[in-house]
């Protein structure tokens, strides 16, 4: 019998916003823009602030999505840890322990979006990854509508 082999893979979302960085983070740092766009939370852009994105839970795990800021470079850069998921959630919920970086760049006319999802094992969190791909793009595609008008 062969062991599975483990490898991780990321998620990466690119989109050109036609809007200045500013305003994109702006977007992407507060609290109440963000559950606009993305799950309720209790986000402050503070390296070392501990926070909480929340939705609907599935099988035993509770919904909650544990984070942490890991970087806040304004108006260029912000990564934060993502964990969630259970152990007893084979499928659906397994456990996930991850990073989420967004990166803006400016451009001509607006701004570089590029957020990269990274951590997911497989095929551990497959399950996760599949979900999770179709749903950060349109999660982005969101993000640029809550721009646009705020």
């Amino acid at each position: 019998m062969h062991a599975v082999t483990e490898r991780t893979t990321a998620i990466v979302v690119e989109k050109l916003l036609p809007h200045p960085p500013e305003k994109v983070w702006r977007t992407l740092t507060q609290s109440e823009l963000i559950a606009q766009w993305l799950m309720p939370n209790d986000f402050v852009a503070c390296v070392g602030h501990r926070f909480q994105f929340k939705t609907r839970p599935i099988g035993d795990w509770d919904g909650v999505v544990q984070c942490e800021v890991l970087a806040c470079e304004p108006p260029r850069l912000l990564r934060y840890s993502w964990r969630g998921g259970s152990s007893t959630n084979a499928r659906h919920g397994s456990l996930l322990d991850s990073i989420v970086t967004w990166t803006l760049t400016p451009r001509d006319g607006g701004t570089h979006v590029r957020m990269e999802h990274d951590g997911f094992r497989l095929p551990a969190n497959q399950s996760a990854y599949e979900a999770m791909s179709p749903g950060w793009s349109r999660i982005v595609e969101r993000l640029a509508e809550i721009a646009r008008v705020n």
